[in-house]
């Protein structure tokens, strides 16, 4: 099996797949994406977002649906529970992350607030830590209410809902969000950056990184 993935380094959703590729232990060639306007890339992925994958030739996109896909390819190491409601439970949280947060957060969303709805860049930022803010109050009593202590969010090694903390985190970082409030997550996020495979994955560490 053959995998490319085209993204760019500064992508979260491009770095969610890059650390599951690379807590698999699975090589991929990475390659650029192309202006996400253009023709060519449309024809690949119609909604014009990263990332998308070549898997044998064939494209798939959205990264939970990449996520799934290298997990039933290739099953071990698992990045899911063997648990089948702690599985359901870090299939929510990655959710709650990709669909309440990334999804009305995004750069494509921000300039829009601010273009075309004419509303200052303070208020754009408000907007980006008003979501940010409610749904990590959400991610962190989710994280508290466990009745069992693990290293990670729902198991002792990574899963799909570390891949999508971590992400994140460094996104409110990057936007100056206020992260105190939510020590368990920070911890999870902590132990996860240990690891090679969540390094590895980082915007710097991409051949595309311009600082």
């Amino acid at each position: 099996m053959s995998i490319t993935l085209l993204t760019r380094s500064q992508n979260s959703a491009g770095e969610r797949v890059r650390i599951a590729l690379n807590l698999k232990g699975l090589e991929y060639e990475y390659t650029v994406a192309p202006t996400l306007s253009s023709a060519a890339y449309r024809k690949l992925n119609p909604q014009g977002l990263m990332p998308s994958i070549l898997f044998d030739g064939e494209p798939v996109t959205q990264s939970l649906a990449i996520i799934e896909l290298l997990e039933e390819q290739y099953p071990d190491p698992a990045i899911f529970p063997s648990d089948p409601v702690l599985r359901a439970r870090a299939r929510a949280f990655a959710q709650t992350i990709c669909s309440e947060i990334h999804s009305i957060t995004v750069h494509r969303v921000r300039e829009y607030l601010h273009k075309s709805m004419d509303l200052d860049k303070d208020m754009v930022m408000d907007w980006y830590r008003h979501w940010t803010s409610l749904s990590f109050e959400a991610l962190e009593e989710t994280l508290k209410a466990r009745q069992q202590h693990f290293q990670f969010c729902f198991a002792d090694y990574p899963t799909i809902a570390d891949i999508a903390l971590v992400p994140q985190v460094s996104n409110a970082r990057r936007f100056n969000c206020s992260l105190e409030a939510y020590p368990t997550l920070l911890a999870v996020n902590q132990r996860c950056r240990e690891l090679k495979a969540f390094r590895d994955a980082t915007p710097e560490n991409q051949p595309d990184f311009l600082g």
